[in-house]
């Protein structure tokens, strides 16, 4: 068998901004005009859409695999790099379908860029769109789920986290929680906005009304005010302090890891495990969480498995995703050793569901992981095409 055709879709879908607030890939109000707009407290740009790449490999026996990059902005660049650069290397390939065979694959796209920049961004949210296209195949080439491929006991159900609390108050947004607490939830990420004494108030709000089985994580956005702060999270059950500085900040995190006993945690703004690495060899975190559409089902794999070496545990991070995305992470953490979480934002999923043929299930407190060959899902090409631009 040989890979005949490797086919790209960026998709733009039309989002409900002022509900998004609080949730995942639109945590804050957004300023100015036109589809990307500056975070009102962030220090990047957003998507006032759904945005995604789409990949779709196809081998010379008719099969097909889809695989997704995450693509918040601009996923046209992606889709443009697989196109022009990554397309004519693979194209009349031999593939069987091997995990060792896709690995060899993954270096062979790191190489094709290799001092010219291949060490991050959108080069490797293209490459990440292939990789898991590769497992989709390997796992329908052979009828088995790619958790399968990857650890023959891997789990079947998944627990999830709440990633966000929507609300335009303390009182809406503990209603909200207490929803998903109610359904079986019991870990919720909360979003540093501006505003670090309401956020405070929040969480011990929050602890109040769900008692001591609730647990929550902060997400900084790069953007924590200061270490005295980070320290009020000390007293608090507070599994983790994600993204409290600038990504390229190696020192400063370091430093912070230091100072407080909150664990940090890291993953999204990094795609290898040799970004990843000063963090896991200083144990200057806690948690890794690799992005499925930014790693790869192979750079993760690797990422777990040191993170898991150096006794830090992982959690995929899944923020603005499509079908193949979100099916990716759950397979992640069904196989990975040092996972049992996944993170979960119901109108993402919501959205994603409505071009699958069948739904990715959840069940109130976790994730089926789908069982069928590959990931598990067939995409509704249909019900895509009005927003799909192929490439």
């Amino acid at each position: 068998m040989q890979i005949t055709s490797i086919e790209t879709f960026a998709v733009h879908l039309e989002r409900d901004q002022p509900s998004a607030k609080g949730l995942a890939g639109s945590p804050n109000a957004l300023t100015g005009v036109g589809h990307y707009r500056w975070s009102k407290d962030y220090p990047c740009l957003y998507s006032t859409r759904i945005e995604s790449a789409l990949v779709k490999v196809t081998l010379d026996n008719g099969v097909s695999g889809w695989g997704e990059a995450q693509a918040p902005l601009v996923p046209e660049v992606a889709c443009t790099i697989i196109e022009t650069l990554l397309r004519p290397v693979l194209v009349g390939q031999p593939f069987t379908g091997t995990p060792g065979e896709i690995a060899a694959i993954w270096d062979q796209m790191y190489s094709t860029m290799r001092v010219r920049g291949q060490t991050g961004g959108f080069m490797l949210d293209a490459m990440s769109g292939i990789d898991l296209a590769l497992w989709d195949l390997a796992g329908k080439l052979v009828c088995q789920p790619v958790c399968q491929l990857a650890a023959p006991h891997a789990s079947d159900v998944v627990p999830a986290y709440l990633s966000g609390v929507a609300g335009d108050s303390t009182t809406a947004r503990v209603a909200f929680a207490k929803q998903h607490f109610h359904r079986g939830i019991r870990l919720f990420k909360l979003y540093f906005e501006s505003d670090w004494a309401a956020l405070i108030e929040l969480i011990d709000a929050l602890q109040a009304e769900l008692g001591a089985e609730a647990r929550f994580a902060v997400d900084a956005l790069w953007h924590l005010k200061s270490t005295a702060d980070a320290k009020q999270l000390d007293s608090r059950a507070v599994a983790w302090l994600e993204c409290p500085w600038m990504p390229e900040e190696t020192a400063a995190h370091r430093k912070l890891a230091r100072s407080i006993r909150t664990p940090l945690a890291l993953g999204e703004s990094y795609r290898t495990l040799r970004e990843l690495a000063p963090y896991l060899d200083s144990k200057a975190i806690g948690w890794v969480q690799p992005d499925l559409g930014r790693s790869g089902f192979t750079e993760s794999l690797r990422i777990a498995a040191a993170a898991a070496k150096a006794g830090v545990a992982a959690v995929p991070h899944l923020s603005i995703a499509l079908g193949p995305q979100i099916a990716a992470a759950i397979h992640f953490a069904a196989a990975a050793e040092n996972c049992d979480l996944c993170e979960y934002n119901p109108r993402v999923l919501e959205t994603a569901n409505r071009f699958l043929k069948q739904p990715i299930i959840f069940t109130g407190s976790g994730y089926e992981v789908p069982n069928g060959p590959g990931w598990g899902i067939e995409l509704d090409e249909q019900a895509l095409q009005p927003f799909a631009r192929p490439s």
